[in-house]
């Protein structure tokens, strides 16, 4: 048990980072299995594109580490020809 003020508010900091970051890790891994499961529809692999960018934005996840599980995703996607299409910007 920490004794220090600053070490018990870097518990309390630790307990909010952990549930913050466990909870966005299980909803970009639910958006990349739900992408697999539905032979890689369209609406999914967007769906799964996002949460990781949104991961690694926020820096849960390292950006190459996201770039990576995207492109594998995606690779896929494309082998099971519903990949979808680049937005027009």
């Amino acid at each position: 048990m920490p004794i220090k003020k600053a070490s018990i508010k870097d518990v309390r900091k630790t307990k909010a980072r952990t549930a913050f970051n466990t909870e966005h890790t299980a909803k970009t891994k639910l958006a990349l299995d739900m992408a697999r499961k539905s032979d890689y529809a369209p609406e999914k692999v967007v769906d799964a594109i996002r949460q990781l960018d949104k991961l690694a934005q926020k820096g849960i996840v390292h950006k190459n580490a996201a770039a990576r599980k995207k492109s594998r995703l995606m690779k896929k996607a494309n082998a099971a020809g519903s990949a979808p299409k680049p937005t027009e910007s």
